[in-house]
């Protein structure tokens, strides 16, 4: 029996997330010092670290969601390649998995959970770890994901707040994630549309471990449900400088691109908007299609780069070696107020 997983979704991958502003409200308390957290809450980095000793720190992470495609196993491969990219994001490499698991046991057959499962056990084999355990509940929605442990050297961390004015802006995949999502809940979404979808959120961001390896990057995230603009955002507020976007060199997914223009894109991008766009300045000449796709939640999205001017044909050489053809700068760095200017 063919199931189709996004029915029982109000929502479905990184488009499931908290909007950034309220995220931001709950997050707002001062957090407690303790002196081995190098990286904690209060960055809105992709994951904690824990020094251990002067050469070992943790890298750990959680990241769940709501299916963003109908097929089970492709579910859990997408979902356990997204929370595994959370580790190389800050330059880590992983170490093991948990699963975390919630199934609408009533309604869905046990073959399907099983794929979703399995799925996961895939992706986590490529990247060379266990999955080690985890917790399973009765929900209404299907739920799945990992928490992901990793280890980093605590000089090679990279974090989201330390980009420096000047600096390239470079992107690992290409965007339209969302909006193919949603084009494929209406039954729009080409297979070979389908098929790119696939091939970029099950592509782990392994090119993290060397990129930490450079001192010329300063500062590396991913690109996941805030949309590009806000994870650029975090960037820019936590460095405390501005940044611009020549939309024209920003990689899209060909179809994505259609389809925005088609007026086909998840709720997600104007609640994204609605969180950020007072710190956002698209020119004149930046259509409302151009700018939804700038908002659209990515689900396993590309690493986002701050780095040299000198770094960056290195950078680029690095994304390429590991298969990432889209790889692109989009952007520099620049003196001034938290915000980002968006050129055509």
């Amino acid at each position: 029996m063919q199931v189709k997983l996004t029915k029982f979704s109000h929502g479905g991958g990184c488009g499931c997330k908290i909007a950034p502003s309220l995220l931001r409200e709950l997050l707002s308390a001062s957090p407690i010092f303790y002196p081995d957290l190098i990286v904690g809450k209060e960055s809105s980095d992709d994951a904690a670290v824990y020094r251990i000793n002067d050469e070992q720190a943790i890298v750990a992470t959680t990241d769940f969601f709501m299916p963003i495609v109908d097929d089970a196993r492709d579910f859990g491969r997408i979902a356990a390649t997204n929370a595994i990219s959370d580790i190389y994001a800050m330059g880590g490499k992983p170490l093991m998995a948990l699963a975390i698991v919630g199934m609408p046991i009533d309604k869905l057959p046990a073959q399907v959970m099983k794929e979703i499962l399995e799925g996961g056990e895939a992706v986590c084999g490529l990247a060379g770890i266990p999955v080690a355990g985890g917790h399973s509940i009765d929900s209404p929605e299907p739920i799945y994901g990992l928490a992901v442990i990793g280890i980093v050297h605590p000089d090679k961390v990279k974090r989201n707040d330390r980009a420096q004015a000047g600096d390239s802006l470079i992107l690992g995949k290409p965007l339209g994630i969302g909006i193919m999502s949603a084009a494929l809940k209406k039954g729009i979404l080409s297979e070979d549309g389908y098929q790119s979808m696939l091939d970029s959120t099950t592509r782990l961001n392994t090119p993290g471990i060397r990129l930490a390896e450079m001192h010329g990057v300063h500062a590396m995230t991913d690109v996941t449900g805030f949309g590009l603009l806000g994870h650029l955002l975090e960037i820019c507020r936590g460095s405390n400088i501005g940044a611009v976007v020549e939309f024209g060199k920003v990689p899209v997914f060909p179809e994505a691109g259609k389809h925005c223009m088609d007026g086909i894109s998840p709720g997600a991008v104007d609640r994204n908007w609605a969180s950020y766009g007072e710190e956002v300045r698209p020119a004149s000449g930046i259509a409302d299609w151009q700018r939804k796709l700038l908002c659209d939640p990515q689900t396993s999205g590309g690493l986002l780069i701050a780095c040299s001017p000198e770094s960056e044909e290195e950078v680029l050489a690095r994304f390429r070696e590991e298969g990432f053809e889209a790889a692109q700068k989009i952007g520099i760095f620049r003196e001034g107020e938290a915000m980002v200017e968006v050129l055509p």
